[in-house]
């Protein structure tokens, strides 16, 4: 393979890992720190009536996701009633059902939602919709008419037409004749809504009429508020029906379009409908995962959060082991440090996240060194290499079994975890490490397993931060940008860092 097909692997690699790494912070929302909070709010409807003995039916609009807002988890407190939820039209409706149910009645509703994280971006990226047929027949549709070309004379886009017309149904300017006919004897503000989302449907300007709440702090007994929805420019923009002004989409949480209560009920008296508000802080991390869990299912089967909890927590700790390989392959190839083997380092810094470094290191040592003790012993029986390191590593076994029980007595819980030493590699590296004495000398092999050591500090320095934990376990993807490092570092074959001294005199002719 020549270096043109390496770079070009190298950046698909890093362009893969970048693209998935955006749209999921981007996109979904998934946090960059691991302690990062977002607002929750949840919203909790109360309903209250009296049954004399019939039967009762209830219904209660329930909120859906919209451009700024996710509904993450519901529940319906209804002892005794039955439950079905479906959707009609372009709502979301949850009823309830008794056969027969008399006094007080209490049912409860109680939805969390999230802040979408793509919001600006959902608000821009929709097709413009179809307007709405206006509706109007006969004298309203002359009112209509009428009042549609004196605001058109009196405005120049779409966005002061519609605070125009507004205005004028709100009564902060001249009410004419064609309003009055248009409101009759119900100038309420869910009439004013649904009068304008109709005359700027024959204007052909798409609009509709929206129910919600405000989102404020411990809200024991919310109103319920109208204002109406106008798309132009691009987006859906919402509007005050008293004051014509532009509301704050975050301030304001949409719950049902168009006409109707928010609860409606069959067979009962005394209804009363209480809403109430409470803001929270959860982490980041639960409300991404929430919200693609219910936005893109399939996807969530995908991701590393859809693990039991025990292979999530082996898994924080496995992700991050191609961080500590980046860090060997930087100091054998570009730093020139010798260790032993290619592997041996990452699996030590691995052991010293439970046994702590400092303590990792000692008992390392005395491992090592009293199997190498033992190793030069067995060198003067002459065994042949099989039996040789079969007896090595049972000296091994003994040796972790003594210094575990010595750490038991005198009370010395960081040795109870030198097991994490593999023993077949502890093994090799004693005889390895002999073996380079004989073959190099005391010097080279104290230089390779200081090496050893010193990338495997390292190591556990990077693959201990919290940090990194979450970036890996939440951005896998992220180990793809690694790889592309490494096969790159594959190519280097210039002068290693400690060699430059060494050829000083070869590199500056090179120069």
């Amino acid at each position: 393979m020549n270096a043109r097909q390496v770079y070009l692997l190298c950046v698909a690699l890093a362009l893969a890992a970048l693209g998935l790494f955006a749209y999921k912070h981007l996109v979904l929302g998934f946090p960059l720190q691991p302690d990062a909070e977002v607002e929750a709010w949840d919203i909790e409807v109360g309903i209250r009536f009296l049954s004399r003995g019939e039967p009762v039916k209830v219904s209660l609009f329930l909120p859906r996701k919209n451009d700024v807002y996710s509904v993450v988890e519901e529940h319906f407190v209804s002892g005794g009633y039955g439950l079905t939820t479906q959707i009609e039209e372009e709502h979301r409706v949850a009823t309830w059902a008794a056969r027969e149910a008399s006094g007080r009645q209490s049912l409860y509703y109680r939805a969390t939602i999230h802040p979408s994280p793509n919001a600006e971006l959902a608000n821009t990226a929709k097709r413009p919709p179809k307007p709405s047929k206006p509706g109007f027949e006969g004298a309203s549709r002359a009112a209509a008419d009428a009042l549609l070309a004196d605001i058109y004379g009196r405005s120049a886009d779409a966005e002061t037409l519609v605070r125009e017309l507004i205005r004028r149904l709100a009564g902060l300017a001249r009410r004419g004749q064609a309003i009055r006919l248009l409101l009759g004897d119900d100038p309420s503000v869910s009439r004013k809504a649904d009068v304008a989302a109709r005359v700027l449907a024959l204007a052909g300007i798409p609009a509709r009429p929206v129910h919600g709440i405000r989102l404020q702090q411990l809200a024991r007994d919310a109103p319920i508020l109208q204002w109406l929805e106008v798309y132009h420019d691009g987006a859906w923009h919402a509007y005050d029906l008293e004051t014509s002004e532009r509301r704050i989409a975050k301030e304001y949480f949409s719950w049902w379009r168009g006409t109707g209560s928010l609860v409606s009920m069959i067979g009962g008296i005394e209804l009363s409908t209480k809403v109430a508000v409470t803001l929270n802080k959860e982490s980041a991390l639960l409300a991404a995962t929430a919200h693609e869990r219910a936005a893109r299912p399939a996807l969530f089967e995908f991701s590393p959060l859809v693990l039991p909890i025990a292979s999530q927590a082996v898994y924080h700790v496995f992700l991050v082991v191609p961080m500590g390989v980046l860090i060997l392959v930087v100091m054998r190839n570009l730093i020139g440090v010798r260790t032993f083997g290619t592997f041996m380092p990452v699996l030590m810094a691995l052991a010293f996240r439970e046994t702590r470094l400092f303590s990792g290191i000692l008992l390392f040592c005395l491992l090592v060194g009293a199997g190498l003790s033992v190793r030069f012993y067995l060198e003067r029986l002459r065994l042949l290499v099989v039996p040789r390191l079969a007896a090595v590593l049972i000296a091994v076994v003994h040796l972790m079994f003594l210094l575990d029980l010595l750490n038991h007595k005198f009370g010395l819980q960081p040795g109870l975890s030198v097991t994490l030493f593999p023993m077949v590699i502890m093994t090799m590296t004693i005889e390895r490490l002999c073996v380079v004495w004989e073959e190099r000398g005391p010097n080279e092999a104290f230089k390779q397993a200081l090496g050893s050591l010193l990338v495997a500090s390292l190591a556990y320095v990077a693959m201990n931060l919290d940090y990194l934990h979450h970036l890996f376990f939440v951005f896998p993807e992220l180990i793809l940008m690694i790889l592309a490092t490494i096969i790159l570092l594959g190519r280097y074959s210039g002068y290693r860092l400690l060699e430059l001294r060494r050829f000083k005199v070869l590199a500056a002719a090179n120069a």
